[in-house]
């Protein structure tokens, strides 16, 4: 399999390279671009990879070049955010190129700007595969476990946690910033409607030893792909949070002082905090985790069912969408047409991608 990884020196996608070295000897090359093609050199150096690589600095808005890039390649990994900039061009992209897209792409806004490019895709015969990391990812196929195991699925809530002693790059924190910012969508009583991000404090209970944490509206993509591929939806609503309690206080905080109404204000601050990033970390876990609660009636009967998982976050957002790339590689997608695919829509019947999931090391529980 040829990949072409983009943004491929930040954490996360540090992980896909590790976690395609489990497969090396079916690797035929991974072509790394990211601007910061030194950083990239020293963690291939690092990692001792198996297969054979290829780093490029070179900027993705260059279009003409991107494609050509995607042409010589199997599959794309998109790595590089923040995705409500990139994910639509980088799909739209691939389908010019006719090659498959798998994306970790957690932004509401851009999952809705990639979802337009549905027809086009079908027609190129190109699936794009957006949002396969955490949340958006995880929290999607383990919702439609949920969905599955019921006779009417009515309410799904999706929470997710992030420690904050966790290694994530400035392009995290920018995502941070802008997921606490402005409005989502979230769906209430069958109506869709959008609601102010960092509003709907709640307390939620996840695994050890996260525990109980308030979460708030944030604008991640499940609160807008589930209604729209799991039909019945009564409600569908993505909550977030951080550890320690603080943080989120404080970058709504920062918010309302202006400070993240712009990109380029939010990659300024993102840029100075992640040089001072004690100021996050400080009393953080090194862990994130989710929960899906699913609510519904089965056989007559009201039930209700909730899924939790726990890692560190780099691992939970690569290896989902290593795993989407490989699935696609040994045509285990191939009964689906070209399209724009969620988890949600394109697992109809997700046990098995999951069963692979937790074998590759990830800690996923069903409470059923």
């Amino acid at each position: 399999m040829k990949v072409l990884l983009l943004g491929g020196a930040g954490d996360m996608a540090v992980e896909a390279l590790r976690e395609l070295n489990r497969d090396a000897k079916d690797v035929e090359l991974v072509t790394i671009v990211d601007l910061n093609a030194p950083k990239a050199e020293a963690t291939v150096k690092d990692l001792g990879l198996a297969y054979r690589t290829e780093i490029v600095g070179h900027d993705i808005f260059d279009a003409e070049w991107l494609r050509g890039q995607a042409k010589a390649h199997d599959v794309v990994l998109g790595f590089a955010g923040p995705f409500y900039k990139t994910e639509a061009y980088c799909a739209q992209t691939c389908i010019e190129a006719k090659t498959n897209y798998v994306s970790i792409a957690d932004d509401y806004d851009a999952f809705l700007a990639a979802l337009e490019l549905d027809d086009a895709a079908k027609k190129a015969k190109v699936k794009i595969l957006t949002g396969f990391g955490n949340s958006p990812g995880i929290t999607q196929i383990l919702a439609r476990k949920g969905y599955n195991s019921m006779d009417q699925c009515r309410r799904i809530n999706v929470n997710w946690a992030a420690g904050s002693n966790e290694a994530v790059g400035a392009t995290n924190l920018i995502h941070l910033f802008y997921i606490f910012h402005g409005t989502t969508l979230q769906t209430f009583r069958g109506k869709e409607m959008a609601v102010k991000t960092g509003d709907g404090r709640k307390m939620v209970e996840f695994p050890y030893p996260m525990g109980w944490l308030p979460v708030y509206y944030t604008g991640h993509a499940e609160s807008v792909s589930l209604p729209r591929n799991l039909p019945g939806l009564e409600e569908a609503t993505v909550h977030g949070g951080v550890q320690p309690p603080y943080i989120p206080m404080l970058v709504k905080g920062f918010n309302k002082l202006g400070l993240f109404e712009t990109h380029e204000r939010r990659r300024k601050a993102a840029n100075f905090f992640h040089r001072i990033d004690s100021i996050f970390t400080a009393g953080g876990l090194d862990k994130s985790v989710g929960r899906i609660d699913v609510y519904g009636i089965d056989e007559g009967r009201a039930v209700y069912r909730y899924y939790t998982y726990i890692g560190h976050i780099a691992q939970l957002t690569a290896l989902p969408a290593v795993q989407a790339a490989w699935w696609l590689k040994k045509g285990k997608f191939n009964a689906k047409p070209g399209g724009v695919y969620s988890g949600d829509r394109i697992l109809t019947e997700p046990d098995e991608f999951l069963t692979e999931l937790i074998q590759r090391g990830l800690e996923i529980y069903y409470h059923e």
